[in-house]
């Protein structure tokens, strides 16, 4: 039975990043489905219509074999302003959005979380929970919500948070997945700290699961694929009008306009919708190690406040040595555990997985590779992330057969590590140069109480608490038995 996942874009950040996520996985479904065939994997993301009707007829999975009429992403669009998604409406992947399933307005909620969540949220409660029911209405066996937004914003931060807890009251038994994106540190938002801050305490609350990424290493590895060293910021913007190509980033751009040619934040757009294309080939395609949200969230949360995971991917750039050698995939898993590779800024030595805990890990494979070579290169490079002594085998491995649209194979590794304390300390330390001074707080405490930026403070202090005493829980002392208690207990 297929196991549905929705999409639900909030934002403009969020709704950018769909576009790409999308664009890949239809392009990944036509190569590797050349019959047109609505089958399971492709009913996970996507419904099929006859789209004659004014009232689109939905069309049975049947045996696997019912050929593709219309297809409509399991995707609600959600933005409180509509120029992101009048392009999108204007753009090449347009039908593939039911009109029904957006919500959009045109006030916008001024990059204030507060007005977001507070203000933009409630007003449109019922209109929110009315597209999602009629989308869950169309799945047979829901098994996750997966949000995408950002943090630094309004609308994302603000109304992706106040979903949460509306999918959690009304589909208590849904799993809620977050990708979401960071600012960076000269993020032109000079209020984005509160907004971070106010909506990571949301995520804490109620998320099962949070993949952030931040803009600064976005821009870095971007940088680097262009063959520019480790990169920057600027170097990022410096090549904001390169076209678009098949260098694994490149994808469609301007509300999915093929080769238009690339803006600083539609590469790294194309980053985070290659990292939801990899993070989802386990539910969308065949393997022999299919990895779903669902398993991702209960093997790699051991504890339920610490459910955020740290991403990397391999490779960024178009493949320099033969795909099937040995070599060429080691090197995919090096790359992919590199630091440099991480979609979150850690180039603090605090920061350093070498230096963290990792309480559990996942290697995500796509494309022909041998499960000796993942076996190998596992049992390589576990021992540099210090695995937590009471899951010292806590990989997880995802083998999927269908390999990127501009790959021969890729790899997403993600780890729960105690590093993100330290993320979240960087947040704290921005958060507070602001608070201290009040500067800008009116424009909060026109729609929530002082009190809850304060709370929201404390809940990520606590969080930075609980990570750094996982961090320094030593491992329980071996208790020697004498030799003939020993005997007596076997």
């Amino acid at each position: 039975m297929p196991r549905e996942l929705i999409t639900i874009q909030v934002g403009q950040c969020g709704n950018q990043v769909g576009v790409r996520f999308w664009d890949l996985a239809l392009r990944e479904h036509a190569a590797a489905n050349p019959r047109a065939v609505f089958d399971e994997p492709l009913s996970s993301f996507f419904r099929n219509v006859d789209s004659r009707y004014d009232d689109p007829l939905e069309l049975p999975l049947g045996a696997g074999a019912t050929p593709i009429r219309t297809l409509k992403a399991r995707a609600v669009l959600v933005d409180m302003e509509e120029g992101v998604i009048s392009q999108l409406e204007r753009g090449p992947l347009a039908d593939l959005f039911d009109a029904r399933q957006r919500v959009t307005s045109h006030a916008g909620a001024g990059n204030n979380w507060a007005h977001g969540h507070a203000v933009d949220g409630p007003r449109h409660a019922d209109e929110l929970l009315e597209v999602v029911r009629r989308a869950a209405e169309f799945c047979d066996s829901l098994q996750c919500f997966s949000l995408v937004h950002s943090l630094g914003g309004g609308t994302g931060s603000g109304v992706g948070t106040f979903l949460l807890p509306l999918l959690a009251d009304h589909f208590p038994g849904t799993f809620r997945f977050v990708t979401c994106l960071l600012p960076g540190a000269d993020d032109d938002v000079i209020t984005s700290p509160y907004n971070t801050l106010l909506a990571l305490d949301q995520l804490i609350d109620h998320a099962d699961c949070v993949l952030p990424a931040d803009n600064g290493a976005l821009a870095h590895i971007c940088a680097r694929a262009r063959g520019g060293g480790r990169g920057s910021a600027g170097a990022a913007a410096a090549g904001a009008d390169r076209t678009a190509g098949a260098d694994g980033l490149s994808t469609v751009a301007n509300g999915g306009q093929p080769g238009a040619k690339l803006r600083a934040f539609d590469e790294a757009n194309n980053v985070v919708g290659a990292l939801l294309s990899n993070l989802t080939a386990g539910m969308r395609f065949e393997g022999s190690v299919n990895v779903d949200l669902n398993e991702i969230t209960t093997n790699l949360v051991p504890f339920p406040r610490l459910h955020f995971l740290l991403a990397a991917m391999a490779p960024f750039s178009a493949p320099r040595t033969a795909p099937s050698s040995a070599s060429s995939i080691d090197a995919l898993f090096t790359d992919a555990f590199a630091k440099e590779s991480l979609l979150l800024d850690i180039r603090r030595p605090s920061l350093a997985l070498s230096a963290a805990k990792t309480l559990a890990a996942a290697a995500l494979v796509r494309g022909d590779v041998a499960i000796s070579d993942v076996s190998r290169n596992l049992a390589r490079l576990t021992p540099a992330l210090d695995m937590a002594h009471w899951n010292e085998c806590g990989f997880k491995i995802g083998l999927c057969r269908v390999s990127p649209a501009s790959q021969p194979h890729a790899l997403l590794a993600l780890v729960n590590s105690t590093a993100f304390g330290a993320v979240l300390d960087e947040q704290r330390r921005r958060f507070d140069r602001l608070y201290t001074r009040r500067a800008h707080v009116h424009h909060y405490t026109q729609f929530i109480e002082l009190e809850q930026m304060e709370h929201a403070r404390a809940n990520v202090v606590d969080l930075i608490g609980e990570y750094a005493a996982v961090q320094s829980a030593p491992p329980p002392a071996r208790v020697e038995l004498p030799l003939d208690r020993a005997i007596a207990l076997r």
